[in-house]
């Protein structure tokens, strides 16, 4: 019981602890925002623009393929014209969000583990600390700032691409008329529960940002034993980033949606 607490139970703790400390730590480096302005700036470019390619396609075909499925079961009922009011439901709420972080923490996430635990084997990292320079303040506060705006804008961008997937498959597979399609789209993102559903994947957008900035970051800083050490922590950094985000969009989903 004791080795079993040594090996799994106690580095577990202490991963959490050191993330959710790091977290604090990087709020705490807050009003050095505007001094840090350029580097936000850049990390912003390299997890938005940098990963708009691969989100693009993967939005697209996302709501090409729900679109399909969803009207063709809605078919047998007669209801296949809904899909454009089941499509923003899905794609707003869940969907969006859920599929973009999991995009950016494989893409983006992962090569943040991997530069800040080269800079950490390499002994950069010491050397700041030697300078008096916070490694927090120089690399995890831009990366997490960055990093939690760009997300939220890909969630809207990848949810609005995943709407008009589904409209084209709609129209052109399913015969359902483009302008009804946008006009169920608007009235449904108009209502109350439509902004609720908007709103709520801007809030799980900006949270999977945060936490996969963190734990990358966390990761990273906490790498050893060289380049297979590397490894480890960008495989690691990829897996908790992960779990993390069905976690916590499982508990934001019960906590607005009772």
């Amino acid at each position: 019981m004791i080795r079993l607490y040594r090996k799994t139970i106690e580095p577990l703790l202490y991963a959490i602890g050191y993330t959710v400390l790091l977290l604090f730590r990087a709020i705490g480096q807050s009003h050095h925002l505007y001094f840090k302005r350029r580097e936000i700036l850049e990390q912003m470019f390299i997890a938005g623009v940098g990963s708009l390619f691969v989100v693009s396609i993967v939005s697209i075909f996302t709501g090409m393929i729900l679109g399909l499925n969803t009207g063709l079961g809605l078919r047998d009922f007669g209801a296949e014209g809904q899909i454009g009011l089941l499509l923003t439901i899905t794609l707003t709420r869940e969907m969006s969000p859920f599929m973009t972080s999991l995009i950016l923490a494989a893409s983006v996430g992962s090569a943040m583990a991997a530069e800040i635990g080269t800079m950490k084997v390499s002994e950069e990292i010491d050397a700041l600390e030697v300078m008096s320079i916070s490694p927090v303040r120089y690399l995890v506060m831009p990366r997490i700032v960055g990093f939690s705006i760009m997300v939220p804008v890909l969630c809207v961008y990848s949810a609005a691409l995943g709407i008009l997937g589904g409209g084209i498959v709609g129209h052109f597979q399913l015969g359902i008329d483009m302008i009804s399609y946008f006009q169920d789209v608007y009235y449904r993102i108009s209502s109350v529960p439509g902004l609720k559903d908007l709103y709520v994947g801007l809030l799980k957008g900006y949270v999977f940002g945060v936490s996969i900035a963190t734990i990358s970051c966390s990761q990273g800083l906490r790498t050893e034993g060289g380049a297979i050490g590397v490894g480890q922590t960008t495989r690691k950094a990829v897996v908790t980033s992960f779990l993390m985000v069905i976690f916590s969009g499982y508990v934001l989903t019960a906590l607005f949606y009772k």
